[in-house]
């Protein structure tokens, strides 16, 4: 069996007497597509928080290339190879795209005469090369979104969560970023995909996880997870 790039082993994170995560296992093998979805409420963005570093956590184990992530703050996580987006983007309004894709490496191990060429190519992997210039407030929502993938694209990441990235877009922008995403892991990034847009998260994922209520409820195939009676009943309603 290939070696986990990332393992997550009894996660547990709590808000007071609020249990958020209870016990969570998870698995990530290198280049793999994992679908993440449940109601909310249900722990996908405490337990995304919890890996990146956002939240500490209140028991269980994290490794990240076989090493523990205990005590990395989220940039020290990111430049290790985990990176993630945030499900509402908030790039710096004052900065062109470019600069907003170059703030990140400015803070990190990359040479200053190679910045220019890592924002560069950031940008044409989500095709926005040509809109290096523009300023954030002149972009549409799916370039937003784009925008946010650059960004999270800056420090190389082996392991890629995208959090929510299809929110509010139309179907053809959604589609759009599937693509997107499933062209940055035939390229060898791993990626986590927490998604309501169940088209997208069933023709992405190899492996789908259903939280409910701070659980993991099922894990496997996408199709036989979502036709299993518990993820039904909690997440589809029926």
């Amino acid at each position: 069996m290939t070696r986990p790039i990332l393992s997550a082993r009894g996660l547990g994170k709590r808000f007071g007497g609020f249990t958020a995560l209870d016990g969570i296992d998870i698995d990530v093998a290198p280049g793999e597509r994992l679908g993440l979805i449940g109601p909310n409420g249900s722990g996908k963005s405490t337990f995304v928080n919890c890996l990146a570093g956002e939240f500490p956590r209140h028991g269980g184990t994290v490794s990240f290339l076989g090493q523990p992530l205990d005590g990395l703050k989220p940039h020290a996580r990111a430049w290790r190879g985990l990176s993630r987006t945030f499900q509402l983007p908030r790039p710096f309004g004052s900065l062109s795209v470019a600069q907003n894709v170059a703030v990140p490496l400015r803070f990190a191990p990359v040479r200053p005469d190679d910045v220019a060429a890592r924002v560069q190519d950031c940008l044409t992997r989500v095709g926005m090369a040509d809109k290096a210039d523009a300023m954030p407030a002149n972009l549409t929502q799916v370039d937003l979104r784009k925008l946010e993938l650059a960004r999270a694209l800056a420090p190389a990441p082996q392991l890629l969560i995208a959090d929510e990235v299809m929110a509010g877009l139309s179907h053809s922008e959604v589609d759009q970023i599937l693509d997107l995403l499933l062209e940055l892991n035939a390229g060898g990034t791993a990626i986590i995909m927490i998604e309501h847009v169940m088209r997208a998260v069933t023709a992405f994922s190899q492996r789908l996880a259903v939280f409910v209520a701070g659980r993991k409820v099922a894990e496997g195939e996408p199709q036989a997870v979502l036709a299993t009676p518990e993820v039904e009943a909690a997440y589809l309603g029926t």
